[in-house]
């Protein structure tokens, strides 16, 4: 691993934009990939990212900045999750805005190293 790696998650060509409008970027350094969703309200992961990406929903830690997101775990118990908040939710939840105002929000995906 380099010492330091620095990339810029804002205008990363690995990005997505979604049926709604919504937008994320993710850049991937050396041992963690970092996203940062602009997430419209109305927006919802079964509905808005499911069907596009054509896969369940995966691990998330992430950090809400701006807004209100809620998370449903498998089980079916939800979080309304607002700024500074922290989470993790398993794979299989889904997620949508809380309210009516954009939520930005960042998050956080190990990468297994390639040694």
């Amino acid at each position: 691993m380099k010492d330091v790696v620095a990339k810029n998650v804002v205008g990363s060509p690995d990005g997505r934009t979604f049926a709604d409008g919504t937008t994320r970027s993710v850049t991937a350094l050396e041992s963690a990939a970092i996203g940062m969703g602009e997430y419209l309200p109305g927006w919802k992961w079964s509905e808005h990212a499911g069907p596009q990406t054509v896969r369940p929903s995966e691990s998330h830690i992430g950090y809400i900045i701006k807004g209100r997101i809620a998370v449903q775990d498998p089980d079916g118990r939800e979080v309304l999750i607002g700024p500074g908040g922290a989470f993790e939710a398993r794979p299989m939840h889904n997620a949508w805005v809380g309210g009516d105002e954009s939520c930005i929000a960042l998050d956080f995906r190990h990468i297994e190293s390639a040694r």
